[in-house]
């Protein structure tokens, strides 16, 4: 006789019936130019269009709508790094309930002034999530308020497999349902929900590779974890008990993916769909782009559970898109100290079709002759052919550049 899981379809059907009318039915649909890059049928759920950009509502709203009376009234605590704090923050208010928040330190400014901006009293305390929530503990005891954990509870993990609900009525009839791991409350949620509607349907988790806690944990042995992962959301040091055994249940297969994979995740939704994704929220379309194989010719639903990324994060990750795509190149020539040297070398560029974005004009380096110059040029041009026809022009004019 199999293990009885913690939770169960009917329990996720029911975290429906209480989110009814209280939470966006985010949109279900199929990308053509996703499709296209990966060689898969690839779908998105759209969770980044909840109120607070994040699935976490789901689960939050579903805890504490069935809290008691007398817990209401005393208040709750949660510990996040943010999408769990705003989705208790929002759904207390909206309830009555006080709600108090502890946070990393490390956590974006956006996610702490949105969290207080809900009404919560946000405590910031620790580098990671980890110390963070055994403050949280103390503070707990110390106040008598009620945990509301972020991932390992039954009525947290019913509430998000309520989005699964939602894609398997929305979508097609899927092959495989791609999803990020964090402490593995969504994915405990979703694949209950999927393999009880459609045993054969193949549930991946995605986790970044600096945080593989939960491959670790199935596979019995101590994850090392550590660094700043643009996945904040997912960078959880120790899954739950609870969703570990859902995970070691009915979950097929656990990816990995780097900080390279899950940029170009973020890029590709912004340029692409025109909408803007979280490092969490963008795993599951990095695991599409570092292993194409595994999803090929697949109908394959991708969550992209959150989009609360810090602008300056945001910009960051798209300008380095630039520059991995050769569309920004700095390029470093070397020539005679003259009047009209740099303007003869930008005349180069401007009649080639580039634009010059910065130049910095060194005369001391050592390395430089004595009577000569050297000038750093940031250029930006169409891709990688347009840089190398530039560079092959002032080679043919006798200022042979150098990538810097």
């Amino acid at each position: 006789m199999s293990k009885k899981l913690p939770i169960s379809l009917d329990d996720v059907r029911d975290a429906a019936r209480v989110l009814e009318g209280q939470i966006e039915r985010t949109p279900m649909r199929l990308s053509k130019t996703l499709s296209a890059i990966t060689g898969a049928e690839v779908w998105v759920k759209f969770e980044n269009q909840q109120f607070t950009a994040a699935f976490k509502e789901r689960g939050a709203l579903n805890k504490l709508a069935r809290l008691s009376e007398e817990e209401k009234q005393a208040g709750v605590i949660a510990a996040s790094a943010g999408n769990h704090a705003q989705g208790v923050a929002y759904h207390g208010r909206r309830l009555g309930i006080p709600v108090t928040i502890a946070m990393p330190t490390t956590t974006p400014f956006n996610k702490v002034q949105h969290t207080r901006d809900f009404g919560a009293r946000v405590l910031l305390e620790g580098q990671t999530f980890d110390e963070a929530k055994a403050f949280a503990e103390t503070v707990r005891e110390r106040e008598g308020l009620t945990w509301i954990h972020p991932f390992d509870d039954p009525q947290i993990m019913a509430g998000q497999g309520t989005a699964a609900l939602e894609m398997l009525e929305d979508g097609p009839d899927f092959d495989v349902l791609v999803v990020p791991i964090g402490g593995g409350g969504l994915i405990s949620g979703m694949a209950t929900v999927a393999k009880a509607l459609k045993p054969g349907i193949r549930i991946i988790g995605v986790q970044a590779s600096m945080y593989p806690s939960m491959l670790a944990a199935i596979q019995g042995r101590e994850a090392k974890t550590g660094g700043a992962s643009i996945a904040e959301g997912i960078s959880v040091k120790t899954p739950g008990y609870l969703t570990r055994e859902v995970v070691e249940a009915l979950v097929d297969e656990i990816l990995l993916v780097e900080e390279a994979h899950i940029e170009r995740a973020i890029t590709l939704f912004a340029d692409v769909e025109k909408t803007i994704a979280e490092g969490a929220g963008a795993a599951g379309l990095a695991a599409l782009l570092a292993h194409p194989e595994r999803f090929a010719g697949r109908k394959v639903g991708l969550i992209l559970c959150g989009g609360n990324i810090d602008t300056r994060l945001l910009a960051s990750v798209l300008t380095r898109a630039l520059v991995r795509e050769k569309r920004l190149a700095r390029i470093r020539i070397i020539g005679d100290d003259r009047p009209g040297l740099l303007a003869l070398v930008s005349k180069i560029i401007g009649d080639n079709g580039a634009n010059i974005m910065e130049v910095a004009h060194n005369r001391i380096a050592l390395d430089v002759p004595a009577k000569g110059a050297e000038f750093d040029i940031l250029m930006e041009t169409r891709d990688a052919q347009h840089t190398q026809d530039i560079i092959d022009a002032l080679d043919r004019a006798g200022y042979p550049p150098r990538s810097t």
